[in-house]
Formats: structure tokens, C-alpha cells, sequence
């Protein structure tokens, strides 16, 4: 590591509301990776919006390469060498991949764009970070990982001096993820610097030099990464211990099957999908990136019109035509992408979160404000979601307070049938065990649980068991007792067992 490129001194930023950061110092060497951590609303996104320009502090200073970095946007940040890779992706939805990797410096010559040149050099920074896709694809057709891979494209292919990763690997398979630290490993080999925002420890502990802990807008230390514990990283971040979390439903006696689909088909994406969800248990969904996990439960919740099959809800037929249909039979999806499906940013964190109970706090033929406002602030205080107030527009929240509106969204409706897809994507440690504990009192409680995530040791700590889907169709089955991780990638890959 060489001497400090970065330093953070007594930086405060403040919103309506709240203070993000307050009195925050320490360095970043060049060269090095460092690891920033701690709970949602900690600050740690904040931080990194401030060196990319996005936000400027309201005291304190940023030294860059020893001289204040007074970026007033982006673009000066970008023009000094720093990018960023943001957790909430941010692109324009309806150009193609080539045009938002290339945005504001298109290749062009007297005065037009030269396509061909930029379609050629879109490929080769696809392929660098092992993206396979049409650069003619507008970006509003691409699964959420593949936004992610092209974001990271856009911040690896323009020679920075700074990359800034916001919780890089929050959507992207274990195999997507590889590649990531490969590029990461390359461009520490350059000598760029690297400020790496993840809740994933593991990922931290092997990639990062440096960390430091933030909690509640403060720093708490630094340390070196060779010489601290992801448990000491926890304490530090959350304030206490954190045991392993056993879940408690496995033992119990599944009920009855809430859920049972057969012969599930929609053309193009999966074919003959058949499983049934009881109460009391939590069914894991795996599959790489583009097997069909997200479309499936889409398409139970009625937002896929050409999937065809049968579906029953508590052993009667259903036919769900869209997702009003679904949450009357009981049914709740949390969606993959949190700010296009799963919220109404516009909002404040209470109308989003009983948006899906309306029905249920009428009176007469007004909406019941004093019901309202004790629902969300029951659910406000039962998953500890961070924000000056229930009235607090959801736009304003942390990634990881935003999930847990979207998951409070439906508990509050009381739902049967649960489909989580990512439920702990962009949550911290603590946070995440408290979401895990509360997924199984669902099931323990009666309630059947779908479950898909990209976080395999996720699935295999929460699974009653796991269903495992390759390009749109089954292909295995594992009870808890059986599956392993690498059993569960051999499957996702369609590998043979040796």
C-alpha cells in the first residue's frame, strides 16, 4: 500500500431528518482495497456518493491525492479518476447497453456517432466482465444481475484512479461474483484504488487490506483486515455478539399444501414446472442468473401473461390473472428489484407499506388514517426500520431500509403464501439474521414460504428443502439434510456429480 490517495476529515453530512455522517476521518492508501462496513443507515453509501461528487459535505473536507477534492458533481469526479458503482443501479431504461455504457462519451466523428466502433468496444467491455448479451438490448429487458454486470463494465472500462463498489455482488450469482473479484484483482494489480461497500464478510475479509467499521454515522476504527475476526467486525458494526441463527420450523410438522403448481410453462423462459409449498415450511428456490426463478414466482403472482399451467391456493384451483387476484387469495411477492416493483418511490414509507391492505383500512368509503398510521408504525418498530418518521418519503431510506418496507408491505396484508425473491439483497449482518429468524417464525407459525436468493448458504440455512432449476426447467430436488453447496452448483450448472 502506498501513502494516503484518500482522506475522509471530520466529514459531516446531514438530510432533512437525520445526520448521515457526523465527524467522520480516516484514510484510504493508494492502491489498496478498503472495506467499508456497517449497518444499514450507517452511512457507508453516503460516504461514497460524496467521493464520487454525487453529494458534497456539509462540514469537514476531502483531500484526493493530497488536495481538497471539491467535486461539484459527477462529471468533475469522473474527470479526476473516480467512479462509482452504485448498489441502486442507475441508467437510462430505454437506450441500449451500448449507449448507457458510453453515455457522454460516445465514440463519433464531424459531429456523429460512429455505432459500429461503439458496438465493438460495448463487446469487448461486456466480455470483460463475462457478459454475454446483445449491446442493442435496451436496458429496461435485462434481469437485474445483467444490470449490475454492466454497470461494474462502465466503472472498470474508463482507466479510473478510484472505484467505488456499492454492495457489488448483491445480485450476482456465486460464478458472476468470481468474476468480480477477478476484476478487482486486476485492478488492484494496476494500482487503482478500491472502496468496497459490502454486508457479505467473507467477501470482505478476502478481497479488502483495510476496513472500517461506520455505526450511526460515526466512525468506530479502522483495522487491518489480516488482523481482525469477522465476528470483532461484527461487534464493532452492530454494537454486540452475533450467534449463528438455527432455524426453528424444521422440526415442526408440515401442514397441508397452501401451494401446488403444476405443469408451470411460459415460452422462452421456463417449461413444466410442477411443486407444492405446505404450511410450515420454507421451500428454496436455486438456479443460476436467466433459469427462470424470478419469472416463476412472477407468474404465479399473475404478471407473467403467457405463462400457462395450473395453480392451487389452499387446495382449490385459482386462475391469477393479475396481482390483485393474487393477494385476495392470499398470496405476497417481494420482488427482486426492491425500486421498480417492490415501491412506489414517490411515497412516503407508510402509504408503501400498506399499500397491499388498503381494502382492510377503509371506513366507509375513506381510507381509516388513524388504523393506517398504527399499522405502519407496528411494523416500523418490529422490523427496526431506520428513517426519521413513517411519513419520511421511502425514496430518502438506505437500500437495506427500503427491503424492509417491502417485505413489511406484507406481513402487514397477513399472507398465506409468501414468494421472497432476495429477501436480505443490500441488508446488513444484523439485519440479515433478524430477517432470517422472521422468515422462519412465517413458517413456524404456519405460513408457506418460497424462498429464492442468490446467497446459497442463505437457501441451505433456511430451506426445509430445495428445488434447483436450470435453464427454465427442474432438474433436482434436495432435502436440508442432503444438500451442500457444491451439490447445489453442480445442479445450477448442469454438471455430473463425480
Amino acid at each position: 500500500m502506498g501513502s494516503a490517495l484518500l482522506r475522509f476529515e471530520n466529514i459531516t453530512k446531514r438530510f432533512p431528518g437525520v445526520t448521515a455522517l457526523e465527524g467522520v476521518t480516516f484514510d484510504v492508501a493508494a492502491g489498496e482495497c478498503h472495506a467499508l462496513v456497517g449497518e444499514n443507515g450507517a452511512g457507508k453509501s453516503t460516504l461514497g456518493k460524496l467521493v464520487a461528487g454525487i453529494y458534497q459535505p456539509d462540514d469537514g473536507r476531502i483531500l484526493f491525492d493530497g488536495r481538497p477534492a471539491d467535486f461539484g458533481s459527477p462529471l468533475d469526479a469522473a474527470r479526476a479518476g473516480i467512479r462509482i458503482v452504485h448498489q441502486e443501479l442507475a441508467f437510462c431504461p430505454n437506450l441500449s447497453v451500448a449507449e448507457n455504457l458510453f453515455l457522454g462519451q460516445m465514440p463519433s466523428a464531424c459531429g456523429f456517432v460512429r455505432r459500429q466502433e461503439m458496438e465493438r468496444q460495448a463487446r469487448a467491455r461486456l466480455s470483460d466482465v463475462g457478459l454475454s448479451i446483445n449491446p442493442h438490448a435496451p436496458m429496461n429487458k435485462l434481469s437485474t444481475a445483467q444490470e449490475q454486470l454492466v454497470q461494474i463494465a462502465v466503472a472498470v472500462g474508463q482507466k479510473a484512479r478510484v472505484v467505488i463498489f456499492d454492495e457489488p455482488t448483491s445480485s450476482l450469482s456465486p460464478a458472476e461474483a468470481e468474476r468480480l473479484f477477478a476484476i478487482i484483482g486486476r485492478l488492484k494489480a494496476d494500482g487503482v484504488t478500491i472502496l468496497y461497500v459490502s454486508h457479505h464478510l467473507s467477501e470482505i475479509m478476502r478481497l479488502t487490506d483495510r476496513v472500517t467499521v461506520l455505526r450511526d454515522g460515526r466512525c468506530i476504527n479502522t483495522l487491518r483486515t489480516s488482523t481482525t475476526s469477522p465476528d470483532e467486525i461484527v461487534r464493532l458494526m452492530i454494537g454486540r455478539p452475533l450467534g449463528d441463527y438455527y432455524p426453528t420450523h424444521v422440526g415442526a410438522q408440515r401442514g397441508p399444501a397452501l401451494l401446488r403448481v403444476r405443469g408451470l410453462s411460459s415460452p422462452g423462459k421456463f417449461e413444466d414446472i410442477s411443486f407444492d409449498v405446505h404450511a410450515g415450511e420454507i421451500v428454496g428456490l436455486a438456479g443460476l442468473v436467466g433459469a427462470g426463478r424470478s419469472e416463476i414466482a412472477q407468474a404465479i403472482f399473475g404478471i407473467e401473461p403467457a405463462a400457462q399451467g395450473t395453480i392451487e391456493v389452499e387446495e382449490r384451483p385459482v386462475v391469477l390473472r393479475d396481482p390483485r387476484n393474487a393477494i385476495e387469495h392470499g398470496i405476497g411477492l417481494l420482488p427482486e428489484d426492491r425500486k421498480r416493483q417492490g415501491l412506489v418511490l414517490t411515497m412516503d414509507c407508510k402509504a408503501n407499506l400498506t399499500l397491499a391492505m388498503l381494502d382492510r383500512l377503509r371506513g366507509g368509503w375513506l381510507l381509516d388514517r388513524r388504523s393506517e398510521r398504527a399499522v405502519a408504525q407496528e411494523y416500523f418498530g418490529w422490523l427496526r426500520i431506520r428513517a426519521p418518521s413513517i411519513d419520511a418519503p421511502v425514496a430518502g431510506l438506505s437500500g437495506g431500509n427500503q427491503q424492509k418496507v417491502a417485505l413489511a408491505k406484507w406481513l402487514a396484508r397477513k399472507c398465506r403464501v409468501l414468494m421472497l425473491d432476495e429477501p436480505t439483497r443490500g441488508v446488513d449482518v444484523g439485519a440479515k439474521a433478524e430477517i432470517h429468524a422472521l422468515i422462519d417464525a412465517l413458517a413456524a407459525e404456519g405460513r408457506a414460504v418460497l424462498l429464492i436468493s442468490s446467497d446459497l448458504p442463505e437457501v441451505l440455512n433456511l430451506s426445509t428443502r430445495i428445488l434447483v432449476l436450470c435453464q427454465g426447467r427442474l432438474v433436482g430436488e434436495l432435502s436440508r439434510d442432503e444438500a451442500t453447496q457444491e451439490k447445489l452448483m453442480r445442479l445450477m450448472a448442469n454438471v455430473p456429480a463425480v
